[in-house]
């Protein structure tokens, strides 16, 4: 269908995605991954789509703006969604998984499609022929100077951070109870440290009195944290109940020990299928490590803790969508190029895979001589152009999915049950997904 393979840069999720999408659409496809000769500070291994933050892909739910997501790419045969299913571990209504699980599965599901290649080499210079860019947040010095000349202005940027893993062998569970939220999912897909009163001043305490972390001089220039994932310390230096209202909530559980629902509660989300390591739910930090280990360790049931990954912090780098990149995910001053990921300005894996998808499918239509149009605008996929193209330049910051990214149709508008008016919605944007992909299809 075109002379040359389309190069795809970054193996992340967005870049897997991509490749897969086109390859899958009769497109030779070259993957350039620069791991594991040139790594990041945060990545761990060489495989591709590693998860470096969180194991969860969120909300599984038709009334979760993201579940809508998952469920229209599953429509147009995801593939990071599918090795998501296969690699899934409990989580209550959120879909999470082994992490080396899935992404043994996609490096796996890449490597054998005979339409993909794996090039192993950093990618310096803006490509010259049709070409992807999915670098993510962590794109390379030379690559991110390269984009920088192209569009003529500085790269934005935000905080992102990581949240320590715990052994579970080293975790009291005499102190712990297992339970979900209201009871979803399996009912106790989630391990819970409760806090009295006093217990959870004491850790306030601690975490504002914590040394941290201090940011390099590059960093310290734009010091702006994405608010979707702030570090605990953060959320306890914003006010003392912050945390008690954010993901130490302890709404919708009951401590077994005493039948009452505690004054706060860490939660602890399983992270691999042998139910080996767990995650501290929203515990992403810049405390230090020693800092790290001493405080949390003052929590109930992990005292003893063995600390599988400790925190973390770093930077993430953004462009202005909204300035640079047209209504078909291209680059303006440079069409044969698309972005993806989250380097676009969306936030989340879910979201970053869905604009791998996008590009991919925009990409072999345009490559088929097929008119171009994105998603209907009452679809998740439709929301997430929306966002890239159609927000404030002079406001643009990073964006999860959300209900207020997709137009709500007139005829949903009088239904006055938010439940019910979200789930026909859902059901509505599948369905308009698949008439866009078959009308795609019929042009072919």
């Amino acid at each position: 269908m075109t002379g040359r393979p389309v190069l795809i840069v970054g193996g992340g999720l967005a870049g897997c995605e991509a490749a897969w999408q086109l390859a899958e659409a009769g497109i030779d496809v070259v993957l350039a991954e620069m791991r594991p000769a040139r790594t990041t500070p945060v990545h761990r291994g060489d495989l591709l789509a590693e998860l470096v933050c969180s194991n969860s892909l969120r909300g599984d739910a038709p009334t979760n703006a993201v579940g809508v997501l998952k469920a229209e790419m599953e429509a147009l045969d995801s593939l990071i969604v599918r090795s998501a299913r296969k690699a899934a571990v409990p989580a209550g209504g959120a879909l999470a998984v082994d992490r080396d699980l899935f992404a043994r599965g996609v490096t796996i599901a890449i490597a054998e499609h005979p339409r993909i290649v794996v090039d192993r080499r950093e990618v310096i210079a803006m490509p010259d022929d049709l070409a992807i860019i999915a670098t993510g947040p962590l794109t390379s010095p030379a690559l991110h100077h390269a984009l920088n000349e192209e569009i003529g202005s500085e790269a934005l940027s935000f905080f992102d951070a990581v949240a320590p893993i715990v052994a579970a062998e080293s975790l009291d569970m005499s102190r712990l109870f297992r339970a979900s939220r209201y009871g979803k999912g399996e009912g106790e897909d989630y391990l819970n440290s409760p806090l009295s009163r006093g217990a959870y001043e004491d850790f306030i305490d601690a975490l504002l009195a914590a040394e941290k972390v201090p940011f390099k001089e590059f960093e310290s220039r734009d010091i702006s944290y994405f608010e979707g994932c702030l570090p605990i310390e953060v959320m306890a230096e914003r006010g003392r109940d912050t945390l008690r209202f954010g993901p130490m909530k302890p709404v919708g559980l009951e401590d077994p020990a005493t039948r009452r629902r505690p004054w706060a509660v860490v939660q602890l989300r399983q992270d691999d299928l042998a139910a080996d390591h767990w995650n501290l739910v929203g515990f992403q930090t810049k405390l230090t490590h020693g800092e790290q280990k001493r405080i949390f360790r003052t929590l109930p049931g992990l005292e003893k803790a063995r600390f599988v990954r400790l925190g973390m912090i770093h930077r993430n780098t953004f462009i202005n969508a909204p300035q640079h990149l047209d209504a078909a995910l291209r680059l303006r001053t440079r069409p044969t190029i698309r972005l993806a990921g989250q380097i676009t300005g969306v936030e989340g894996y879910v979201e970053s895979a869905a604009t791998g998808l996008l590009a991919a499918r925009l990409l072999a239509a345009e490559v088929a001589g097929l008119e171009l149009c994105p998603p209907p605008p009452e679809t998740a996929l439709g929301g997430l152009v929306r966002h890239l193209t159609e927000s404030s330049p002079a406001t643009y910051q990073p964006a999860n999915i959300n209900w207020g990214l997709m137009s709500l149709p007139p005829e949903l508008a009088a239904i006055k049950n938010r439940r019910d008016r979200r789930l026909r919605h859902a059901a509505l944007a599948v369905d308009s997904i698949d008439r866009w992909a078959r009308s795609l299809d019929k042009q072919r």
